[in-house]
């Protein structure tokens, strides 16, 4: 229909797909291993997660701001979109269809240790688990905490362990846990 009314052309709409098919979680384990190895790039991915990522090369096709969320020893981040399905697709590609399910959508603001917990990630009582709804201008990425015994790995090493889950928060990087 957008051919039909000439506001776009074939060859366009055939380039953006193409653009769309090279977006997968490596984007965002690129970013979050970036982020463990350089501090100023993390400081700049917790200030401006847009920029920094497009520091790396990492285009934004849309005008969404991405908001980056540090998990620490005393927060866990989960990222959810109550109202649709808004998710980081420049770093992360298309969403798992769990996330655009709306029983992950309701109950991960009302009872987000349990939604945690089903996924396999037990949150201690002492630690503050923040839920963030991804809007149609603002979409959120969880810089998960670096696992113990990951010090000696290469940035690429690092890029391999993180997984899109860890991204959104339903899941911790641990080096012993089997996947």
């Amino acid at each position: 229909m957008l051919v039909e009314r000439g506001l776009l052309d074939a060859g366009e709409v055939r380039r953006q797909i193409e653009v769309l098919d090279t977006r997968t979680p490596a984007l965002g384990a690129k970013v979050v291993a970036r982020a463990w190895v350089d501090t100023g790039f993390k400081e700049r991915l917790l200030t401006n997660g847009r920029a920094a990522c497009e520091e790396l090369g990492i285009s934004f096709y849309d005008g969404t701001q991405l908001i980056v969320l540090e998990n620490t020893d005393k927060v866990h981040n989960l990222v959810v979109c109550t109202l649709c399905s808004c998710y980081p697709r420049p770093v992360l590609g298309l969403p798992p269809d769990w996330y655009k399910l709306k029983p992950y959508r309701a109950r991960a603001i009302y009872e987000p240790r349990a939604v945690l917990k089903e996924f396999g990630t037990d949150i201690a009582d002492d630690v503050e688990v923040r839920v963030s709804d991804s809007t149609a201008q603002v979409r959120f990425l969880v810089l998960p905490q670096r696992p113990k015994g990951s010090e000696t790995f290469t940035e690429e090493q690092l890029a391999a362990i993180v997984t899109r889950d860890s991204m959104i928060g339903v899941e911790r990087i641990e080096l012993n846990r089997q996947r």
